[in-house]
């Protein structure tokens, strides 16, 4: 048996009694949450029951985030929060070495996490500062979170996807493609088997080219030719194994960004939605004026093209 009580009711009924929400859905989780005593079986052997002040039932923790963090907001149009599960990150621009708005939305954060008796995880922060000028270096003041100071890293990993600090996709597509690489191994003891080509198809699209295609979006259009080429052997090495002919994952590259593009514009509420308006002949989305060539095959511009060619 796994019960955990309590994420401070009261706080969590005041936030949902904030967001209008009916007072007896507020009575019943806070009933929910409140002296569930909790015990650890293994096997037969099982742990005395002991009620905890803090915690949650498994399978309630994404529900019981949104609600209890949603006046975890930007405090300025310059900076935006991302949540993600229990991960949070937040960016902000640094022009002309001003990084008062970046900081003081820190500052806020970390004000908002004692306000509502969360703990931040101060090693498991890092700081990542983007800067893909060929300028000078830049000595940025380094961040402080309850007198204990954020490691600052060249490169780090959400969401499985390798951000560097010069937005070089490199590192990132270098780890996809030797980790699809090392299942093409099972895809090839699957055909010493005699398996049947769609098993064999759906092997390859579940296990090698979702490793390939993960966030596609995001690095594919500034990824560079050697790159490519790699991914594109990998593609080529599995088509040999079950003699079947696979897309290539530019093909893949370009539907994704439609159907992100689409999606995107449906949805007024969207933040990004405003990126695409139609020209007075509404048959075609207005391009996007790109200074740099990283810019020019990033996905916004890209994305507007696709639609544009699909229509």
């Amino acid at each position: 048996m796994f019960s955990i009580n309590t994420i401070i009711p009261y706080l969590l009924n005041t936030k949902l009694e904030d967001l209008g929400l009916h007072t007896s859905l507020c009575d019943w989780i806070s009933n929910f949450l409140t002296d569930r005593p909790q015990s650890v079986r293994v096997g037969n052997c099982a742990s005395s029951n002991l009620t905890l002040s803090t915690g949650a039932p498994q399978g309630c923790v994404p529900l019981l985030y949104l609600l209890y963090t949603y006046d975890c907001t930007a405090t300025s149009s310059s900076t935006i929060i991302v949540k993600f599960a229990d991960d949070t990150v937040v960016m902000g621009p640094i022009s002309d070495n001003d990084e008062r708005a970046y900081l003081e939305k820190i500052k806020h954060l970390e004000n908002w996490f004692q306000e509502n008796n969360l703990l931040l995880n101060i090693s498991k922060t890092k700081e990542l500062i983007v800067d893909c000028s060929k300028k000078q270096e830049r000595h940025y003041q380094p961040v402080i979170i309850n007198g204990t100071m954020v490691e600052r890293v060249d490169s780090f990993s959400y969401l499985d996807v390798h951000i560097p600090q010069d937005l070089s996709w490199s590192s990132h597509t270098n780890s996809l493609a030797k980790k699809a690489r090392q299942r093409l191994y099972h895809l090839r003891r699957l055909r010493d088997f005699r398996l049947p080509s769609k098993v064999l198809w759906n092997f390859y699209t579940c296990t090698i080219e979702s490793i390939l295609t993960g966030n596609i979006t995001v690095w594919f259009g500034n990824s560079t030719k050697q790159d490519r080429q790699a991914f594109q052997r990998v593609v080529h090495l599995a088509e040999r194994i079950p003699h079947i002919e696979l897309p290539d994952l530019q093909t893949i590259y370009y539907k994704q960004c439609q159907t992100k593009a689409r999606r995107t514009v449906k949805d007024p509420t969207h933040p990004n939605n405003r990126l695409f308006s139609l020209l007075r002949s509404g048959k075609r989305f207005c391009s996007l004026k790109t200074k740099t060539e990283r810019l020019k095959r990033s996905f916004f511009p890209q994305a507007i093209r696709a639609l544009n060619q699909g229509n």
